[in-house]
């Protein structure tokens, strides 16, 4: 059984120069811009770009009635919230006279018994 034989210099450039020659072939056996298959899978991403777009704008177009919604969600809240609080404040004052009509009342009825 014969050793490892070192390849020579010529072996070594021998080979560097089929692996570039595979490669250059590999590159030329490649379809070029006008071949039918290629213009077919430009045409597909264009039209997968086209639909990724319009998915995009209806995305956003769902986020914006999203948010319209949820600001007259939010100002009906708001509004709501004030009524109640004006509300309160005139029940408040409301009772607040029933009150002081109740303490003059009981003050005339006072001074009277004097």
């Amino acid at each position: 059984m014969s050793g490892f034989k070192e390849p020579s210099f010529a072996d070594r450039q021998k080979a560097a120069q089929q692996a570039r020659k595979s490669i250059l072939d590999k590159f030329k056996a490649q379809p070029g811009p006008d071949d039918p298959a290629v213009q077919q899978r430009a045409a597909e991403r264009e039209a997968q770009a086209a639909a990724r777009a319009a998915a995009k704008l209806a995305r956003d177009a769902e986020k914006a009635e999203k948010k319209r919604r949820e600001e007259e969600a939010a100002a009906e809240a708001a509004a709501l919230a004030l009524r109640e609080k004006e509300e309160a404040i005139k029940r408040e004052e409301a009772l607040e006279a029933e009150r002081k009509a109740a303490r003059d009342a009981r003050y005339a009825a006072r001074k009277k018994r004097k």
